[in-house]
């Protein structure tokens, strides 16, 4: 036992420690301009080929070790100068190198064209590439970066809630991008149930991002069949390059606090060298989440917001008719129900229903091996949780989910990768603040009976108040003769209405005492309307939200998980062209208990006894795989002015037949 104790002493010690520095070599300089000689912060200074070098400081100076013996060269980067390869001689002084970068500029009659945000390499892409990288991050006059891709050209981002934005490309705005693609690091970030990225509630925090590219072209061919709308690429910061300890904090109005933690360091072995690396993300937001409040009609609210018997609004639910027996205009009606016209039912407002406490938690975890000094092994970690609202079809609260991300993977930069990942979620006690209104509704009385005490009240208690109104040439009620027939052949219905817009005050009145009767009648299996802020609504709300869907409540399960498998290989026969070949295979597992998806219980009657499913049962388990497979050809020929490539993918659904899709182009 003692000797396991020992070596699991010299392991931790090996892992938080380093080993002396033997045959190392220490590369270090300084990085200015070549015509102000002023230091250049930020500059990428890395040893070609290798992952292996170190950022500049605040006074242009870099500092990292390496077991790679001079000479070698150095590729030196930096947004606004032209790329630079130094050579470092085998006699040079490693501990002082001085580098002079030029501005990348072209000068045409006086007009000065400064480098872009986009690499050459991605402007020889047939696709529309928009980049955010490292200075953009911080610079963004936006809340955070994520926000801050809406300033990018051909970007619209929707606010679903404070901290739930939604990136949308090509138009087709919607709160549910499905058609758009968003990757981490390669990975998918999407929701395995819902089918899409929830924003960057579950992504990279903003301390870790290196760049954003923002792909906008029809890009099926390159990376799959979720790319319709476009690629949103996510690049974290390589713990080799990006070392120490970051913290972010922010605050603002409605309680917002934001904080973030990033630590990376990477740690020699007996020879001195940066083989093996790790990082810590932590991410925490709190805020208040803005209020909807939005109380205008509906789009299918047949009448306006000065109805005197209701209307449909945007943020009150439950108001919705749904069961018939609510519109009584028309010529017959009005003789028959002057003034009763079309009402809508009591409804709740989503302030009474959603929880506005925003909160995120995010935290990561990698570790980075060098298996050679230009391949690398990864082993990385996320989970993200909290609670927001999501606008969808209806409005959602999530509330409690969590998101669980886990990925190996083995690489060598612009050569090869074989990546594997699995997403898991859980729901936790997310719940539609539409349905439950609709639930809490229906405790007290279906919309029909709702309905039938409404107009029953108004026929026998307020129709003959309203036939007493009248005008100069006398009330509603003499516009009609002994038997009921109008008077006036047409039925005067300019007349009529003149009346009861003259006595618009008392119909309102009217309305409002109908409503109150309609909402407090109790009949068989009836009871009254529960009313927000009482301890009958907080007790029946618990109940409504904590039973899904199919047990009479508003919650939805969902544990779905999500497996990918994906490998890439570039090879370039003869210097010919380069050539790239790749397939991916993916499967989903659903797991809704018919929440969502059709995998219900298999027997019904297994229920338990307050009614709801009984959560050991048996339920339909169902899967969906995909594959697909891919080539593309990248050939440059005149003098590398011009560049053509060809890429084709063939992919494959369970539900759908094989799908070819072609891509060819002349840049």
């Amino acid at each position: 036992m003692n000797r396991i104790k020992c070596i699991t002493l010299l392991l931790s010690a090996w892992l938080v420690f380093s080993f002396q520095t033997i045959n190392a070599q220490n590369i270090a300089g300084i990085v200015t301009d070549s015509e102000s000689n002023e230091p250049l912060i930020g500059a990428a200074v890395l040893i070609s080929g290798t992952t292996n070098g170190a950022q500049t400081d605040f006074d242009g100076k870099f500092n990292f070790e390496t077991s790679q013996k001079p000479p070698f060269t150095l590729v030196i980067s930096y947004l606004g100068y032209d790329n630079l390869e130094f050579t470092v001689a085998a006699d040079a002084n490693l501990k002082s190198l001085k580098i002079k970068l030029k501005p990348s500029s072209v000068k045409i009659e006086g007009v000065e064209v400064v480098d872009s945000r986009i690499s050459e390499k991605q402007k020889e892409s047939a696709l529309t590439v928009e980049t955010m990288g490292i200075i953009a991050i911080k610079e963004t006059p936006a809340a955070n970066f994520y926000e801050g891709l809406g300033n990018l050209k051909g970007v619209d981002v929707t606010a679903s809630s404070l901290s739930f934005k939604v990136i949308n490309t090509r138009g087709f705005n919607s709160t549910s991008p499905v058609r758009s693609l968003q990757t981490i690091d390669g990975v998918d970030n999407q929701s395995p149930g819902l089918n899409f990225s929830l924003g960057n509630f579950l992504g990279a925090s903003e301390l870790d991002v290196q760049k954003v590219d923002l792909i906008v072209g029809a890009s099926s061919a390159y990376y799959g069949p979720n790319a319709f709308n476009g690629v949103i690429a996510m690049q974290t910061k390589s713990p080799f390059i990006h070392k120490g300890l970051s913290v972010m904090v922010k605050g603002g109005e409605r309680g917002l606090f934001e904080s973030a933690v990033r630590f990376a360091q990477p740690i020699k072995n007996k020879k001195g060298e940066e083989r093996f690396a790790y990082k810590l993300n932590m991410y925490y937001l709190r805020a208040n989440d803005w209020e909807a409040e939005n109380f205008d009609p509906a789009t299918d609210s047949d009448v306006g917001i000065d109805n005197p018997g209701g209307y449909d609004a945007v943020n009150r639910y439950g108001d919705e008719d749904l069961a018939g027996g609510n519109n009584f205009s028309g010529i017959s009606n009005e003789i028959s129900n002057p003034g009763l016209g079309t009402f809508y039912r009591t409804g709740y407002n989503e302030i009474d229903l959603v929880d506005y406490n925003t909160r995120n938690y995010k935290a990561s975890a990698s570790l980075h091996y060098k298996l050679k000094e230009d391949i690398e092994f990864i082993a990385a970690s996320s989970f993200g949780a909290g609670t927001t609202v999501y606008q969808g079809e209806n409005r959602y609260n999530l509330k409690g989910i969590l998101f669980f991300q886990n990925r190996l993977e083995i690489k060598k930069e612009n050569k090869f990768f074989v990546r594997a990942y699995a997403t898991n979620e859980n729901a936790g006690n997310s719940f539609d603040a539409v349905v439950t209104a609709f639930r809490m509704n229906d405790a007290s009385k279906q919309n029909a009976d709702w309905n039938r005490n409404y107009s029953t009240y108004w026929n026998t208690r307020v129709r003959s108040r309203v036939g007493s109104l009248g005008d100069e040439n006398g009330t509603l009620q003499q516009m009609f003769d002994a038997t009921g027939f109008p008077t006036f052949t047409p039925y005067d219905t300019a007349r009529a209405n003149s009346i009861l817009s003259f006595y618009n005050d008392s119909i309102i009145k009217w309305h409002q005492e109908t409503r109150i009767n309609a909402d407090t009648a109790v009949g068989f299996g009836q009871v009254p309307w529960f009313a927000p802020g009482t301890e009958r609504f907080d007790s029946l709300q618990t109940v409504v939200k904590s039973r899904l869907f199919n047990e009479g409540g508003s919650r939805f399960y969902d544990r779905s998980a999500l497996y990918h498998l994906h490998g890439e290989y570039k090879l370039t026969p003869k210097n010919w062209a380069e050539v790239t070949v790749g397939a991916n295979g993916r499967l989903y597992t659903p797991n809704s208990r018919g929440t969502i998806f059709s995998d219900s219980l298999l027997n019904p009657l297994d229920t338990l006894e307050d009614g709801r499913k009984n959560p050991d049962g048996e339920y339909r388990k169902i899967s969906n795989w995909e594959f697909g497979i891919y080539t593309g050809i990248d050939k440059k020929f005149f003098d590398n002015k011009f560049k053509a490539n060809f890429a084709i993918r063939l992919d494959k659904n369970q539900n759908f037949n094989f799908l070819v899709s072609p891509a060819l182009s002349l840049v």
